[in-house]
């Protein structure tokens, strides 16, 4: 990789930063696109956000990747933010243009085109459960409805933040019915037909299972799809698999959020395949 003066900078902001896979799979589409760019990560603290913000600015760096803990966050301090983003409450996209800083969110176009390339599922018409009540969930419940899915239940372990979700979305999301539950057994036993299940919680990242998962409401060729990733698969994707259901990780949802963003940076796409092919590398030498 050859930097020099007219080299364009993009990055990803986090607190931790130093684990993400980002730099490997959006360097490597820069390098196969031919285009004069790097992408690093900052590291960046809860405390200095607004400064890293501002940073963005004063050095011309073209664009950033938001992640945790910042995605909430970092709206107040951008100069617009996209309307699908502000109804989700999060950017993971900045683009810098001529200092007017534009905030987006890609993580559920993400999810959208991993969801129909690795499971070749589409969200119209369908039941669909998610796991989890937090960023991601909210991500992925404004692109699946959007997406046209005809009803989409939210079970979580505090189900009072699932009611929460529910309450906050019903009407802008009018055209999908919202259900919440909790995790518990007795709670998920009413479900039924479910075409589609999605985990959005962190469970699983370190081998943890899901007490309850309900196989029997799941229709004959219903999908599972585990935003989580490891290298040997999480056991949700096992137990899923081993039903006999098409399961896919995260790593497809992660090329394609990065892939969007590539796109907002560039004005162009992205080689195809290249950032998910650099990070199933990645993960075989591992």
């Amino acid at each position: 990789m050859l930097v020099r003066g007219t080299t364009r900078i993009f990055g990803i902001f986090g607190d931790p930063v130093a684990h993400s896979l980002s730099p490997l799979m959006q360097n490597e589409a820069f390098s196969c696109a031919g285009i004069d760019g790097i992408y690093v990560p900052f590291h960046v603290a809860p405390a200095a956000l607004e400064q890293g913000v501002a940073s963005l600015r004063a050095l011309k760096i073209a664009g950033v990747n938001v992640t945790i803990p910042h995605k909430e966050a970092v709206c107040q301090y951008l100069d617009f933010v996209d309307p699908e983003a502000r109804l989700i409450g999060a950017v993971n996209t900045i683009v810098n243009r001529d200092g007017l800083l534009c905030g987006y969110n890609t993580d559920g176009k993400g999810l959208l085109r991993s969801l129909a390339e690795d499971l070749e599922f589409a969200p119209r018409g369908k039941r669909i459960l998610l796991l989890g009540a937090g960023g991601a969930c909210r991500a992925a419940l404004v692109a699946l409805a959007r997406g046209g899915a005809a009803w989409i239940g939210i079970a979580n372990r505090t189900p009072a933040r699932a009611a929460a979700l529910v309450e906050e979305f019903h009407i802008s999301l009018g055209g999908t019915a919202l259900a919440s539950f909790s995790l518990a057994a007795e709670d998920l036993s009413s479900l039924a037909e479910i075409d589609l299940l999605v985990n959005t919680s962190a469970l699983g990242l370190k081998g943890e299972s899901f007490p309850e998962i309900p196989w029997s409401s799941f229709n004959p060729g219903a999908r599972v799809y585990d935003m989580v990733y490891t290298r040997s698969g999480t056991p949700l994707l096992h137990a899923a698999r081993d039903r006999g259901y098409a399961a896919a990780d995260g790593l497809g949802m992660l090329a394609g959020q990065g892939e969007e963003s590539f796109a907002l940076w560039t004005g162009t796409a992205p080689p195809s395949g290249v950032m998910k092919g650099r990070l199933l590398a990645e993960f075989s030498e591992r």
